[in-house]
């Protein structure tokens, strides 16, 4: 019997999951959490064969859930749960120690067999996600300071403001914003926008109605880069 604890703050998504795993007899779903901090909290208490983990939950956000359970137990199993693709968000979910991967949109097609894969010992990720890693392999990844100010040209903002939203010189948000040209590969401010929108350094919140709309709290910007 394969143990299951999912961690959404989706109630609808935990049904279905869980309507999914009771027509499966070498599974059960164990416990349920909410928001990061109780994902943690019921792993140290169930310790289930195989984590599901939101990766956008309030309190703590799965990425770091993911990061204390595997520090709580270093033969943790972990499966992402997204709604985004792109290379960074599955870059994030295995530096931290995920085995698996998966888009929300293939749940259904896709979550028996990746619990499957994962309890055994094997990684599960998505093919669309595996080709775009092997795409951006090479790639430098962006540092923490290098997304703060892509936040804030998406935002709308000029250098002279991010320069003094920073606490750094217009010079150095120059150097900041030619790094992430380059590393995106991006031809321009926008084009640097829309890429990382692609490749999942950046998401829309739940709370932006519209993909143009550009204020600060419309974006989220995933915490992979270095300091």
């Amino acid at each position: 019997m394969i143990t299951v604890m999912i961690a959404d703050d989706h109630p609808l998504l935990i049904e279905g999951v869980a309507s999914v795993l009771d027509n499966e007899p070498d599974m059960q779903l164990v416990c349920k959490a909410g928001d990061g901090r109780e994902a943690i909290a019921q792993y140290r208490a169930m310790l289930p064969d195989v984590v599901l983990m939101d990766v956008q939950m309030p309190q703590m956000d799965g990425i770091a859930a993911t990061r204390h359970i595997r520090d709580l137990s270093p033969s943790a199993k972990v499966i992402i749960l997204t709604t985004y693709r792109g290379d960074v968000p599955a870059l994030s979910a295995l530096a931290v120690g995920a085995q698996g991967f998966l888009l929300k949109s293939t749940l259904r097609a896709e979550l028996v067999v990746a619990i499957r894969a994962v309890a055994s010992g094997k990684r599960w990720i998505p093919a669309q996600v595996a080709r775009a890693l092997a795409d951006h392999a090479a790639h430098e990844q962006l540092t923490r300071r290098e997304l703060q100010v892509l936040e804030r040209i998406a935002a709308g903002h000029g250098n002279k403001l991010i320069a003094s939203e920073l606490g750094i010189s217009r010079d150095t948000v120059k150097a900041h914003v030619k790094s992430i040209l380059a590393k995106l590969q991006a031809s321009d401010r926008t084009h640097a926008v829309t890429t990382a929108l692609r490749r999942g350094y950046m998401q829309l919140s739940p709370a932006a109605e519209e993909p143009c709309d550009l204020s600060l709290s419309s974006w989220q910007l995933v915490s992979l880069g270095r300091a």
